[in-house]
C-alpha cells in the first residue's frame, strides 16, 4: 500500500493492519480515478450486508475533471470544498427510507436503511484503501440543496459524501489544516462495549 503516513495506531486486540491503516486524510493530490478504479470501490461497497437484503444504498459519483464533480463539490459546505476539491472522486451515499418486506402488499419504513447504508460505506473506505487510496466521508453538506442538486425523489435520504483519492504531502492544505493531518486516535474500548447492557 502507498502510504505517506506510516501506521502509529495500535490496538488493545489483534486486528488485521487494514482496520489501523485506514483513517481520513484530507490532503489529496488531485489526481483523478479511473471509472473502473472508482466502481470496483463501489462494487465492494453494493456487498455489505442489509435488513432483507433490500440494499437501500444508492451512490451518486463524480470524477475528478468533469462538471459534473463540480456541482457535487458545490454540494458540500465552503470548508469541505477547500480540500474536497483535490480528491480524485466525489460519492454521494443516499438510502431508500421504506422498503417492501416479504410478504407485505404495502412499503414500510425500513428502520435499518441509515444503519445499513453506513455498513456499505464502511466497506467502501476498506477497499479505498485496499486500492491504495483512502476515503474521507463526511456530513458538512449544503443539506437543503441536495435533494434538488442530485436529483433525489420522495423516499430517500441523503446520508453522506465522501471524497476518495490518493494521499498527498499536508503542505497541499490550507495553512489551517495542516497541523491536523494525522491518524485519528481511539477511545478506551472500555468506554464503547458492555456485557448485558448499557451503562454509560
Amino acid at each position: 500500500m502507498n502510504q505517506i503516513t506510516p501506521i502509529t495506531r495500535t490496538s488493545e486486540h489483534d486486528v488485521d493492519p487494514l482496520f489501523l491503516d485506514r483513517w481520513s486524510p484530507r490532503a489529496y493530490d488531485g489526481q483523478p480515478l479511473t471509472e473502473a478504479e472508482l466502481l470496483r470501490i463501489l462494487e465492494a461497497a453494493h456487498w455489505a450486508p442489509s435488513a432483507y437484503n433490500f440494499q437501500p444504498w444508492r451512490f451518486v459519483y463524480a470524477l475528478k475533471g468533469t462538471p459534473e464533480f463540480d456541482k457535487l463539490l458545490g454540494l458540500l459546505v465552503e470548508f469541505n470544498q477547500s480540500w474536497a476539491k483535490d480528491a480524485g472522486a466525489l460519492v454521494f451515499i443516499v438510502s431508500k427510507t421504506h422498503s417492501l418486506a416479504p410478504g407485505a402488499e404495502k412499503e414500510t419504513e425500513l428502520y435499518s436503511h441509515s444503519f445499513d447504508a453506513g455498513a456499505a460505506w464502511g466497506l467502501l473506505s476498506l477497499q479505498a484503501r485496499l486500492s491504495g487510496f483512502y476515503a474521507h466521508g463526511m456530513t458538512g453538506l449544503k443539506f437543503d440543496a441536495l435533494n434538488e442538486g442530485l436529483g433525489v425523489p420522495e423516499g430517500y435520504r441523503v446520508e453522506a459524501a465522501t471524497a476518495i483519492g490518493r494521499i498527498a504531502d499536508p503542505s497541499v492544505l490550507p495553512e489551517g489544516l495542516r497541523g491536523g493531518e494525522v491518524p485519528s486516535k481511539r477511545k478506551p474500548l472500555a468506554e464503547v462495549v458492555f456485557k448485558g447492557e448499557l451503562t454509560a
